[in-house]
């Protein structure tokens, strides 16, 4: 099974991106826990959140796949909540850090920055997304993941995120 993870600021097409290629390949795909997670509380989140949300992106994902055929579709990883603890509160619960260094994906797609910001209550910073995503590159690189910075338009963000699943399966597009 290969493992493919959408990564990225917020508002930068990961979700929709994570859809079409689940369909389009008929794998399955790993939501993004935390969207389930701060929809039901009846509070703002805070920093301990952090922990219970990687929890169960982690549970999320091996649920998943149990259930999938070749490829599993991330629409997150714990990177992402490594990223978003730090800035935000300044440092990182050392679990998810544990955790981060015990995972292992075949390829990220960084979801470029060149799409439109759009309003989701869930969402706070549309004025930070270019340091943000310099920061998930510097975070891919200091991890040293394998990864694809993805942009253009939605059918070009898809149609190289096809093309690069096809040569990471080694098989003719």
């Amino acid at each position: 099974m290969i493992k493919i993870v959408l990564t990225g600021p917020e508002s930068t097409g990961k979700t929709t991106l994570a859809k079409q290629l689940s369909k389009r390949f008929d794998a399955s795909m790993v939501p993004e826990f935390a969207r389930y997670f701060i929809n039901n509380l009846d509070r703002d989140y805070v920093e301990s959140d952090l922990l219970e949300i990687a929890k169960g992106q982690l549970d999320y994902e091996q649920h998943q796949s149990l259930i999938t055929n070749e490829i599993l579709i991330c629409d997150t990883d714990l990177l992402t909540i490594k990223i978003w603890s730090e800035y935000k509160f300044g440092r990182c619960d050392p679990q998810i850090l544990q955790w981060i260094d015990s995972q292992q994906y075949d390829h990220y797609l960084l979801c470029g920055i060149d799409i439109t910001w759009e309003f989701d209550p869930q969402r706070e910073n549309p004025e930070e997304r270019l340091e943000l995503y310099e920061i998930y590159k510097k975070e891919l690189v200091l991890y040293k993941k394998p990864f694809t910075e993805i942009v253009g338009n939605e059918g070009q963000r898809l149609q190289k995120s096809v093309e690069l699943i096809h040569s990471i399966l080694k098989i003719d597009p």
